[in-house]
């Protein structure tokens, strides 16, 4: 048996007609079940538990980022040191085992991890595909955004550009809209949810908007197709949708890269920005602006840059040998070794692992030199790096395999890897956003302290 479900598109003025069968639930639908319980666990929180401690606050942590801090809520993930990420207590082997696929695919999809970041559900196959027809519904990009990014100077970074083009989203925002008209606190979430579902489904049109402007000279795009699931059409967008094995790729990447707790720092300031009650794409646009940081979302493109100078440096035919005095090398110049270490793990990144399983299940990825250097990396980088002694963590990251796989398959632009991790990140970075709406969370405002002032509590305590 079918439903019909009518929704109004106020950038076209146009009335779309969907189907769906009844025994399944929208998104929407979904969140208004589970919101109840999370708003019931934060009382209950906060009446019983608001005086306890759960740590204490060193020097270190003021003067070092606030690193290791437990300072913020967030729902969707938990990273642990020594397990890695966890999405609503599942790691990556359980969602790659319960997460539905694309038709005719393996892989998690964005749509499928994003329903479970959200809920904490797992959604059946037939709600997957219905939020994949309603994201490409939605995907369109607007005339004045389009025209927007085709003025931009092809020099400039693509994450620029993809940050400048999500903040000027905002002009369509249903939240912004609705708060200037005055609405209950307790339905911001609701036009939260209509907005960050919007973002999501115009991001990869205007992330392959970019890379075609970029590298491929505004070659034509074709048509969103509503047959198939969010990074079919990405990749669809960028002029490699006959690619099928790049398509699985990106789907498996951008589905468990989606999040990683909330202290990072795109994380963290989309959290941020979001805590002043600007709306989604304000808030995702700052956190984009984080993202194109060297300490954070460029590092994929640096782990290539490093292993295709050791390629070109040693030439074919390359011994653990090799690999173990170029790291030398390397560490003795006063570099890092890119794709290593980590701010919170401390073993090897579930992710990395994930990524090389998928390159062992390929024979034409097992034959590439570039990622058959990845694995032999791999098995003597820790090594070293421990009898170094100057990292905490020795073990690689997702960094270390992701930017490598592209190259492979032909995406050889470094600088657009970063605008691929931003189009991922959405994923949890706007889950947190409609769950701080809906359990109420308050204006982040930490205490700051001077170098005087510190040492005047340094003083106290001792």
């Amino acid at each position: 048996m079918l439903r019909s479900t009518v929704s109004r598109f106020a950038s076209r003025g146009t009335r779309v007609v969907t189907q769906r069968f009844a025994s399944t639930k929208t998104l929407k639908e979904t969140l208004q079940e589970v919101i109840p319980g999370k708003q019931e666990q934060l009382k209950q929180l906060k009446s019983e538990h608001s005086q306890t401690v759960i740590g204490d606050v060193k020097v270190e942590n003021i003067i070092g980022g606030m690193r290791g801090l437990k300072s913020m809520l967030w729902e969707s993930s938990v990273l642990d040191p020594n397990e890695g990420i966890r999405f609503h207590g599942l790691s990556i082997p359980d969602c790659q085992k319960q997460l539905p696929a694309a038709p005719g695919g393996k892989e998690i999809i964005a749509e499928s991890m994003f329903w479970l970041l959200l809920t904490g559900n797992i959604p059946t196959e037939a709600e997957t595909r219905q939020l994949s027809r309603e994201l490409a519904e939605k995907g369109d990009l607007p005339t004045y955004v389009e025209k927007l990014i085709d003025g931009l100077s092809p020099s400039m970074h693509p994450m620029t550009q993809l940050g400048i083009g999500v903040a000027a989203l905002n002009h369509d925002s249903v939240f912004q809209k609705a708060y200037e008209t005055g609405i209950k606190k307790s339905d911001y979430w609701t036009y939260t949810l209509e907005d960050c579902l919007t973002l999501i489904a115009r991001l990869p049109a205007l992330a392959a908007r970019i890379y075609r402007n970029v590298y491929k000279y505004g070659a034509a795009a074709p048509p969103i197709s509503k047959d198939l699931d969010l990074v079919g059409n990405y990749t669809a967008l960028m002029g490699y949708g006959a690619d099928k094995d790049l398509t699985e790729y990106l789907r498996l990447y951008i589905s468990i890269h989606g999040d990683h707790e909330g202290g990072n720092a795109s994380a963290h300031t989309a959290h941020l920005v979001g805590s002043t009650l600007a709306d989604p794409y304000l808030a995702y646009s700052a956190a984009l602006f984080a993202l194109a940081g060297p300490l954070h979302g460029l590092a994929n493109q640096e782990v290539l840059r490093w292993q295709l100078a050791m390629q070109k440096e040693l030439g074919d035919n390359i011994t653990h040998q090799d690999i173990k005095d170029y790291l030398w090398k390397t560490l003795k110049s006063g570099q890092v070794v890119p794709g290593y270490g980590h701010g919170v793990l401390r073993k090897s990144d579930p992710r990395f692992i994930a990524l090389q399983e998928f390159c062992d299940s390929r024979p034409e990825l097992l034959a590439s030199p570039t990622i058959q250097l990845v694995k032999k990396t791999y098995e003597v980088a820790p090594g070293v790096l421990t009898e170094h002694g100057k990292t905490k963590n020795p073990w690689p990251n997702v960094d270390a395999t992701s930017g490598c796989v592209l190259y492979h398959y032909g995406l050889t632009e470094f600088k657009y890897y970063t605008v691929i991790f931003g189009v991922s990140r959405a994923l949890g970075a706007l889950t947190q956003l409609v769950w701080a709406r809906a359990l109420g969370l308050p204006l982040e405002r930490p205490k700051s302290v001077s170098m005087d002032a510190l040492q005047d509590l340094i003083n106290k305590g001792a």
